[in-house]
């Protein structure tokens, strides 16, 4: 009797031992891939900044006037400082004499694995979040491309170029449009492409930053017709603004996609089968006195005060 509640004892004891170590093991396992990767790293691998620039002095200079000279002082580790930051560790490639298959160069690798590096630090935050299936990362632009680390034209983003000019060498077929007679002040500095499209990525097309039903992109400067209206128009709902408006320019006042207001009208509000949006009344005069529709229908973006958008 009483070894069967020894041996009851120590099955117990076996089991609380057991416990304490799977316990103990708990933070470790639930340890960030990043943090596991910098705990596993070699850092006598790490010489410091100082040491690249008794080589690199040009580029240590710029260096230190872009925002990546402030991870030379951050307590993350020698693996987040620095050159070595984005360029890994440099022992070997010193011990070489400057061998540059000692050291990560951003020129010698794919765009995938460019921009892979970057994300290292830049993955976190609704900016970059998306970018793996960004448009700019599907064609094999990297952030290279766009930006640059040592030599940028624009230092609020590290641009290799400021905007639009930057957008422009890509999308030739974009700039035309900004040549129109009526067009946003892109080329004037007062918008910028980055202001309506997320150039690192989105679920939207056009990697738009706003659905068309949200066009809060439009909203930040034409506030006026964001409502909310006791009246609305369904377009501004349904399919945006670019409904009716050509984003980035157009021959016609107020980038509209059409010369005359009533043929732009009547695209909706012409009578077919099992529409639900009605017809335009067959008194209303088409003559070219009457082609504005807008004459009479002012608040076309929405009314509080009536259905038919009369003032």
């Amino acid at each position: 009797m009483r070894k069967a509640r020894r041996d009851q004892w120590l099955a117990v004891g076996s089991g609380m031992a057991a416990l304490l170590l799977l316990v103990a093991a708990l933070p470790a396992a639930g340890a960030k891939p990043e943090e596991k990767a910098a705990a596993s790293k070699d850092t006598s691998q790490y010489v410091g900044s100082d040491t690249c620039k008794t080589c690199h002095e040009d580029i240590y200079k710029n260096f230190e006037t872009t925002p990546h000279w402030k991870t030379t002082f951050n307590k993350k580790g020698p693996e987040w400082q620095g050159c070595e930051g984005c360029h890994g560790p440099g022992a070997e490639h010193v011990a070489a004499g400057g061998d540059k298959s000692k050291i990560f160069t951003f020129k010698d690798v794919s765009p995938k694995e460019v921009s892979k590096r970057c994300l290292e630090c830049h993955q976190y935050g609704e900016e970059h979040a998306n970018f793996d299936r960004s448009q700019h990362n599907i064609n094999d632009v990297s952030c290279i491309a766009c930006h640059s680390p040592h030599h940028s034209k624009d230092r609020e983003f590290l641009l290799v170029q400021k905007q639009p000019d930057l957008c422009f060498t890509c999308h030739t077929e974009t700039k035309q449009d900004f040549s129109r007679p009526f067009r946003h002040r892109v080329e004037q500095g007062l918008v910028r492409c980055t202001d309506c499209h997320n150039q690192h990525g989105g679920f939207l097309t056009k990697q738009l930053r706003a659905t068309a039903a949200q066009d809060q992109v439009c909203f930040k400067c034409h506030a006026d017709k964001a409502g909310p209206f006791a009246f609305e128009h369904e377009p501004v709902k349904t399919e945006g603004c670019v409904a009716c408006h050509s984003p980035h320019g157009s021959t016609n006042p107020r980038l509209l996609k059409r010369s005359q207001i009533n043929l732009l009208c009547l695209e909706c509000h012409t009578l077919t089968v099992d529409s639900p949006v009605p017809e335009a009344p067959s008194f209303h005069n088409q003559a070219q006195k009457y082609q504005a529709c807008t004459i009479c229908h002012v608040a076309i973006h929405g009314s509080n005060f009536d259905h038919f958008f009369f003032r």
